[in-house]
């Protein structure tokens, strides 16, 4: 399978009121295939929002990025702004986590839907609106050609989410980045919305990147998992290995911290006791020495701490962490 992304070594910075440069995120790698699924998971404050505008380039202006994003063999950063928007909406699309901020409240949502397409040239003006409502009859929305002429504030959380599908589909991307799109939505509606995007994503040939803290979601919707923590990868690898016999510990108080362990393929199996995982992610401008997580970590030995694990490859797959072993063995 051909890389329609790569990213290496990238990390990014954000100014502080001291001066100092506060590390977001730091040494992210991992590639997405094409028609491939990638999710990335972790706890609030992980970096997994601030990763995903990076790669559409929307990160704060005052943001200082260092690495590599190639996207189709093409290098991203230093690109001029223009050429970054050339991308956006026309080969990368982006479903945001909270589409009541993303819409504009004083227009129609078909025409916020063929707005992009009409810019570029994509659509004819007399077509546009009959293709916004096929747009939204395809994502499910009832009633599509009335609610087309609707404004964002008419919608329930689950209708406008549908419009952020569609207006992400309107331009037929290669790369579609779904972030936390089911964190408003009740469970039922998560299960939809999830099948709705794979199902899209499949019919379209087009690769997802879908960021979220739902293991469940992941589970549900990706070929592979990418978990970071504290702003660093932690572990990557097939969704059924990472979430079937995980080698970090992180990832490990993840999956027993779920009320029930999320099954890949979709049978969850019984969970009697909920386990938490102690303490909280560290501030990014007051990262720990040596193992981001080993404060919190069960397994942490005193080589744990004195300098930050090398990302590694093990088993077929990446794990930071001194102690990961493949399954079946000891540390």
């Amino acid at each position: 399978m051909s890389a329609l992304l790569q990213v290496s070594n990238l990390s990014l910075t954000l100014p502080m009121a001291d001066g100092r440069r506060l590390p977001v995120l730091a040494d992210i790698g991992f590639s997405l295939g094409r028609g491939e699924r990638l999710g990335i998971v972790g706890e609030s404050g992980s970096g997994k929002t601030m990763l995903a505008l990076a790669l559409i380039g929307l990160e704060p202006e005052t943001a200082g990025l260092s690495g590599s994003i190639r996207f189709d063999d093409r290098e991203l950063l230093g690109l001029p702004e223009y050429e970054r928007a050339r991308l956006r909406g026309r080969r990368i699309a982006m479903i945001f986590q909270e589409p009541m901020s993303a819409l504009n409240p004083a227009m129609p949502i078909g025409a916020q839907i063929a707005e992009g397409p009409l810019r570029i040239g994509l659509w004819r003006r007399s077509e546009a609106r009959a293709r916004a409502i096929a747009l939204l009859e395809r994502v499910r929305l009832p009633e599509a050609a009335r609610r087309a002429d609707a404004y964002a504030h008419q919608l329930s959380g689950g209708q406008r989410q549908r419009v952020m599908i569609a207006m992400a589909l309107a331009q037929s991307p290669d790369l579609l980045i779904a972030d936390e799109p089911t964190t408003a939505l009740d469970a039922t509606l998560r299960d939809d919305m999830l099948d709705l995007v794979a199902g899209l994503v499949e019919e379209e040939g087009m690769s997802l990147l879908l960021v979220s803290h739902d293991l469940r979601a992941v589970a549900r919707a990706s070929d592979r998992v990418l978990v970071l923590y504290a702003g660093t990868r932690f572990e990557d690898g097939p969704t059924a290995d990472v979430l079937g016999a995980p080698l970090n510990p992180y990832t490990r108080a993840l999956i027993a911290a779920l009320p029930r362990r999320p099954d890949v393929v979709g049978r969850p199996g019984p969970r009697p006791r909920l386990a938490a995982i102690d303490g909280q992610i560290p501030a990014l401008g007051d990262l720990p020495t040596g193992c981001r997580f080993a404060d919190r970590c069960a397994c942490r030995i005193g080589a744990c701490t004195p300098r930050e694990p090398d990302w590694r490859e093990l088993a077929g797959r990446g794990v930071r962490c001194i102690r990961a072993v493949p399954a079946g063995t000891s540390a």
